[in-house]
């Protein structure tokens, strides 16, 4: 009997350079054993019961200490609500904060499974052109003289799938037309902390205390362990309390409880920023295979080398990736085509390609194979 124990399955031998997942070798099994330990040796059942709105108080204090510390910059608990991950705070707000036929603005590219939410809520998607310096603000200014979004999705830092960071100079344009035109920025930052060779600016979280429109989504996915589901949005309180506020939360608590209880000893030992940098230099060393073996084998293939996060972000002129993506099955290959990140049907000559599930030989084997497969007579 085949019981489905992960999202998804690869085969033996076949090498899938579009999962967007850390490796089974980077999940902190130890790390959370010795937090579990000691959540259960405290004996408190109270996390074992229905949770706070907003979240475990224990945990949020931890989580802002670490943020403060991260970000160079205060956070107080209350500026923090609990989620189940990145993908269900999307979810929330879109609940909360649009009703179907609503117009939101979302980058080209854009994350394809934030596509999906928002066709689950029969939203309508507007798409804003992105260059090297992340989201063109100056293209979005023209089209709100044309739509009023009720909010615009973004991936400031280390984009999901083209890598590119928004820079400070923007940030703060954006924001400043998010008070004049009165709607939301989403910022998904869940890649702000996967720094590389260059630091970020700011994170968007850092306007929210101050401006009501700013709500930046964050998640331990990508630097602890998706499965745990568990992650936050930092917003001004106005935006948490109608978050704490709302149905979901009356009937059932504050999410995750449980995990929070325990991720929570783990902000406290150090080990959470132990992993972080574990995580760092290794996919580091991973980013740095993959661009050399694509200047070696795929000389044709155009990107900028990412300076964090999962993703390379590459073009192939003339080629429709969504068909070489057909042809690369027989060679064990794969990869995600740019069409599916694209809200109008573009990006056919794009591909992602992630550095994050395999090891330098496997990734090395793969970009070679993806090599053979697109050089095929």
């Amino acid at each position: 009997m085949n019981i489905p124990i992960v999202q998804t399955y690869t085969p033996p031998g076949f090498i899938d350079l579009g999962s967007g997942n850390p490796s089974l070798e980077l999940l902190p099994l130890g790390m959370l054993k010795e937090a579990a330990d000691r959540y259960f040796s405290a004996g408190d059942p109270r996390t074992l019961q229905y949770g706070a709105e907003q979240g475990n108080g224990y945990f949020l204090a931890a989580l802002a200490d670490f943020l403060s510390s991260m970000y160079k910059a205060d956070v107080h608990p209350d500026s923090i609500f609990t989620t189940t991950g990145a993908s269900s705070a999307l979810d929330l707000l879109c609940t909360l904060f649009t009703q179907p036929g609503d117009t939101i603005f979302v980058e080209e590219p854009t994350y394809f499974l934030a596509l999906d939410i928002f066709a689950d809520h029969s939203v309508q998607v507007v798409a804003i052109p992105m260059d090297k310096r992340g989201m063109d603000v100056e293209k979005l200014e023209e089209r709100l003289a044309e739509v009023q979004p009720k909010f615009v999705y973004t991936i400031p830092t280390y984009h999901n799938p083209a890598s590119l960071t928004l820079t400070q100079r923007r940030r703060e344009k954006l924001v400043d037309l998010a008070r004049e035109h009165d709607f939301l920025v989403i910022a998904d930052e869940v890649y702000h902390f996967l720094s590389y060779t260059q630091k970020p600016p700011q994170p968007m979280a850092a306007f929210s205390d101050q401006v009501k429109q700013v709500i930046s989504i964050n998640s331990f996915s990508k630097i602890l362990a998706p499965g745990l589901r568990l992650g936050w949005i930092q917003a001004h309180r106005s935006i948490i309390n109608q978050l704490t506020g709302c149905g979901l939360l009356d009937s059932g608590g504050g999410l995750n409880p449980f995990a929070s209880a325990v991720v929570y000893h783990m902000i406290e030992s150090g080990d959470l920023i132990k992993n972080i940098k574990k995580l760092k230099n290794t996919y580091q060393g991973r980013l740095d295979v993959m661009t050399e073996t694509l200047d070696r084998c795929l000389p044709e293939a155009k990107y900028s080398k990412p300076q964090g996060g999962f993703f390379v972000w590459a073009q192939l002129p003339g080629i429709d990736t969504a068909r070489l993506r057909k042809r690369a099955q027989s060679f064990k290959i794969d990869f995600r085509p740019g069409e599916l990140f694209s809200s109008r049907n573009g990006l056919k000559e794009s591909i992602r390609l992630s550095f994050s599930y395999y090891n330098p030989a496997e990734i090395e084997n793969g970009i070679k194979q993806l090599a053979d497969c697109l050089h095929m007579d």
